[in-house]
């Protein structure tokens, strides 16, 4: 396979969006698919995404729309999964296409509900794509950032060092760096578990807990992360890289943090439901938690804040009794 050779975005949110224009600033033209046919006819009128960092203008004769999976599919060789991890599965189910030969991005930053698999696991195991043929994009990188072309960074990893080392240049421009390292596995439960934390940062702040008492949470919260990475994959990494430690930061505290957001809004006293029904976009961190827990039934890591998260969120826990006890555990 000569990578990266066709290059297709597969998903039609903010973080595809940011995607597509990376990947527009370093090659010719691109392949896009989006489930909804209106929202790509819509798309080509407007000249950007008409739901989505909509501030960021295309020129649409780059760009090969598809709502058709297969055919997307079918017409490039390098894809770069971007849609929300629990609607994962449903896109999936389409494909009658074989994955076999393509080179799979993993830019998902959660984890698959029910199978409680990482994203390149379940490209292995499911849809037979080796994993040499698997890489995952991390690091802290918000999409409306992206959109304002502030400089920011992300890692590549694939158990192939030197296929992501080829694919780098097509993640590199004026306002974004790269680096590649194999730790796929870490990265992919690193990003899981940010989401779990920034919800917790977030009902804290909602709680109004201060400065003072989130920097305190953030050392706990990346010790907890180190732990149950260690646990299980005991690859050589330094959780301080940017790819863990700076993800988690910034998904704790930015104001484009959609899991922070859902966690203030519980944190201020709104219930789970009703805080899902006010977010625009999915928290994948919601269902990260229970993935995690359940996860975490087999490798027994002491994880006090991904199981404060679960009380609150599934047990309807009080958010007061359960954070003043976690705040007991914290050093």
């Amino acid at each position: 396979m000569d990578l990266p050779g066709k290059i297709a975005i597969m998903g039609g949110g903010s973080w595809a969006t940011a995607l597509a224009k990376i990947v527009l600033s370093t090659q010719d033209s691109i392949n896009w698919y989006m489930r909804r046919p209106d929202r790509i006819e819509e798309f080509k009128q407007l000249g950007h995404n008409p739901c989505y960092l909509t501030a960021v203008k295309f020129d649409t004769n780059k760009i090969n729309f598809y709502s058709n999976i297969n055919q997307a599919i079918k017409d490039s060789d390098t894809l770069i999964f971007a849609t929300p991890s629990p609607f994962l599965k449903q896109h999936l189910k389409k494909v009658k296409t074989s994955l076999k030969d393509k080179f799979i991005i993993s830019a998902i930053k959660g984890i698959v509900p029910d199978e409680n698999m990482l994203i390149t696991d379940y490209f292995a195991e499911y849809y037979k794509v080796p994993t040499e043929n698997i890489a995952v994009i991390g690091g802290p990188c918000h999409a409306e950032e992206i959109a304002l072309e502030r400089l920011s960074y992300i890692t590549l990893a694939c158990s192939d060092i030197e296929k992501v080392r080829t694919i780098s240049p097509v993640f590199k421009n004026q306002y974004l760096k790269n680096s590649f390292c194999k730790d796929v596995t870490g990265i992919e439960y690193a990003a899981v578990l940010k989401n779990v934390y920034a919800i917790a940062a977030g009902i804290c702040h909602g709680m109004k807990y201060g400065d003072n008492f989130q920097a305190v949470f953030i050392s706990n919260a990346i010790e907890e992360m180190r732990n149950f990475v260690d646990a299980v994959h005991g690859l050589e990494r330094d959780i301080t890289d940017s790819v863990y430690l700076g993800d988690l930061l910034v998904t704790a505290y930015s104001r484009f943090s959609r899991n922070r957001t859902f966690g203030t809004m519980i944190g201020k006293g709104y219930s789970v439901k009703t805080a899902q029904l006010e977010m625009e976009m999915i928290a994948e961190g919601y269902y990260g938690t229970k993935c995690m827990r359940e996860i975490n039934e087999k490798y027994k890591v002491n994880m006090p804040i991904l199981d404060a998260v679960y009380d609150i969120l599934y047990e309807k826990k009080s958010p007061t009794t359960v954070i003043r006890q976690l705040t007991e555990t914290f050093k």
